[in-house]
């Protein structure tokens, strides 16, 4: 059994705390910051429904990137003048604050794609404030769980569209394998 169903499981078992379950589940996942948490907005979507769905992982990301990012902060704010922040997109976003962070923040949160937990982390231990840091977070997360969640659905009932993304899912990651197949020198 896949992670997907078991949570639909729980929140069927649960059904009048689901909404508090999978908001909670999904601060986990901000927290940790690696976990993907598709498996969660496909769960939500199969038992919420649509708009449901795309309203509880939203605000379940919503609330799990705001307490990641205090944890983060109170927990790892020394790190920034440590080896290995040295990309200059990351350099950006660690000394930005204010308007720049976040036009940095929102047009990151826009591309679903981008590790949610990566982009917290950055914003955490660098200069921004932690109200431009919610309000940025905040907006980004709307076109992002739309289109996930819009995907999400469209594969779950597997529809023309889905069958679609999946397939274009599976063309982008085997453009993104041969590329860096050829870009590696050789010895």
């Amino acid at each position: 059994m896949n992670w997907e169903q078991q949570t639909i499981d729980l929140f069927l078992a649960y059904e009048s705390i689901a909404v508090v379950i999978s908001i909670v589940l999904n601060i986990v996942i901000s927290v940790l910051g690696v976990v993907p948490s598709v498996f969660l907005t496909a769960a939500n979507l199969a038992v919420f429904g649509l708009w449901g769905g795309i309203g509880v992982s939203f605000i379940g990301e919503v609330f799990g990137a705001i307490i990641a990012f205090f944890l983060y902060r109170k927990g790892f704010r020394q790190l920034k003048d440590r080896k290995g922040f040295t990309h200059p997109k990351v350099q950006k976003l660690l000394g930005a604050s204010g308007k720049e962070s976040f036009i940095l923040i929102l047009s990151l949160r826009i591309m679903p794609f981008i590790p949610s937990g990566l982009v917290t982390f950055i914003a955490a231990i660098g200069k921004t404030p932690w109200t431009v840091f919610v309000a940025a977070s905040s907006l980004g997360k709307i076109p992002a769980i739309l289109i996930e969640g819009f995907s999400v659905y469209q594969v779950i009932q597997w529809t023309g569209t889905g069958k679609w993304i999946l397939a274009a899912l599976a063309g982008i990651f085997l453009f993104i394998i041969i590329k860096r197949l050829y870009a590696r020198p050789t010895s």
